[in-house]
């Protein structure tokens, strides 16, 4: 089996823009542009089919858990939400031009990957106090394989301090090599987006590692059922075997 490539560690570090962010009236309005924005452009350039979204919550605190494929996973996953949810989103981002400041008007918990960014576990918690549904990837980056990777501890411990449900929703399609495919083609590429129900994570660690591994593992079965079996990846063990 050929090794994966390490998982990415952010070489910038700028705590100063890490933050809950407020939500002021100027940030809901341009939310609710941007809920617009992404509706059309998924409506120009996927084809999304919906699954499950009686399953989505009408508030929080809910954490949101995603399986991460490419740059349609956002259009895919806000154009069909009937809310605009924070998220957690790498600070790299953040220097991009003109995306970089939309983002930031947006308004999401800026993150250093793979580094002890407490203040932005610190932030997502203040935002799950305030009743918010807050979005990660626990793989912590686009998959390298096209399924799933192993997930990183973030989620499980943000879901273990908060005491908030978890809510996973798998997409599939959204591959950057078949979307922007697609488009070269002048063509629409299938998207689907399917919702789970909403869980807690189990009490049964005897400390706190078994308790981030045994959550983090929870939490990727969780996804991992959603999905087909061949997006899978490091999860496609039997669903007797897991331990939801």
């Amino acid at each position: 089996m050929n090794q994966l490539p390490p998982k990415p560690v952010s070489e910038v570090w700028q705590p100063e823009l890490v933050r809950l962010p407020k939500m002021t009236r100027a940030r809901r309005a341009f939310r609710s542009f941007a809920h617009g924005l992404m509706k059309l452009v998924a409506k120009i350039c996927l084809n999304i089919t919906t699954e499950g979204m009686q399953n989505f919550p009408a508030r929080g605190p809910v954490l949101v858990v995603i399986n991460h494929l490419g740059d349609a996973d956002t259009p895919a996953l806000i154009s069909t939400l009937p809310v605009t949810p924070d998220a957690l989103g790498k600070i790299e981002l953040y220097d991009l031009p003109i995306l970089g400041k939309l983002i930031d008007w947006y308004g999401i918990i800026w993150l250093h990957r793979g580094r002890a960014d407490t203040k932005a576990l610190r932030a997502a918690l203040d935002g799950f106090a305030e009743g918010r549904m807050i979005v990660i990837a626990p793989e912590g980056r686009y998959s390298v394989t096209g399924s799933l990777e192993k997930g990183s501890d973030g989620a499980a411990f943000l879901a273990y301090k908060s005491g908030a449900e978890i809510l996973p929703i798998a997409i599939t399609g959204t591959e950057n090599e078949n979307v922007y495919g697609h488009m070269k083609k002048f063509r629409r590429a299938a998207v689907h987006v399917k919702v789970g129900k909403m869980f807690k994570l189990a009490e049964q660690a005897k400390d706190k590692h078994e308790a981030m591994e045994l959550g983090t593992r929870q939490i990727m079965q969780a996804l991992a059922s959603l999905l087909p079996e061949n997006y899978r990846g490091a999860y496609s063990q039997p669903e007797s075997q897991t331990i939801l």
